[in-house]
């Protein structure tokens, strides 16, 4: 509460104007960094060659893209750290809260069921088993590598980038898609 009272320049009693309680803050903190992961994924997050690259160097949640130096702290170059510190957060605090397991099982569910949906637009073939497991990989790699993104890299991005990116060229084999009219 005191980091987020810094951060809002509000105090606590302040901030408890606007929300009820403390899982009423957590319902609007995933709730933004959810907005933010779906505006990532339907961007160009769903470039593999750069998802590849990201993953390998461990950037978490972000491509590579310049920010203006005086843009607002939610486009900061460590927000996006920020953020996934925050779920993790989250995720804890869900083990001992069953109405912020709510939020967390919804707001993962909203991220699945979006990330889903764009791949079904390029691989309208695929069933919905098929995309759902394609897209639980992707979460698997993705969340995986965010964890890790605290702990010493122990082998070299170049060939990380071209693990990944033939993991995803298999994965996504253009071969896979329906030939265009």
């Amino acid at each position: 509460m005191a980091e987020i009272a810094k951060t809002s320049r509000l105090s606590v009693g302040q901030i408890y104007r606007y929300f009820a309680n403390k899982d009423a803050i957590i319902e609007e903190i995933v709730r933004r960094i959810v907005f933010k992961k779906i505006s990532l994924m339907t961007g160009n997050a769903h470039n593999l060659r750069q998802m590849a690259e990201n993953l390998a160097h461990r950037r978490i949640g972000s491509l590579h893209v310049e920010h203006p130096r005086n843009a607002s702290p939610e486009r900061s170059l460590e927000q996006p750290e920020i953020d996934h510190a925050l779920m993790l957060e989250v995720t804890a605090e869900a083990t001992r809260n069953p109405v912020v397991e709510q939020i967390w099982r919804d707001a993962e569910g909203q991220l699945f069921n979006e990330a889903k949906a764009m791949l079904a637009r390029t691989y309208s073939h695929l069933s919905d088993d098929e995309l759902a497991a394609r897209v639980e990989i992707l979460a698997v790699i993705c969340e995986g590598t965010a964890f890790r993104h605290l702990t010493t890299q122990h082998a070299d991005p170049i060939h990380l980038d071209v693990l990944y990116d033939r993991l995803f060229s298999r994965l996504f084999d253009p071969a896979m898609l329906p030939p265009q009219p």
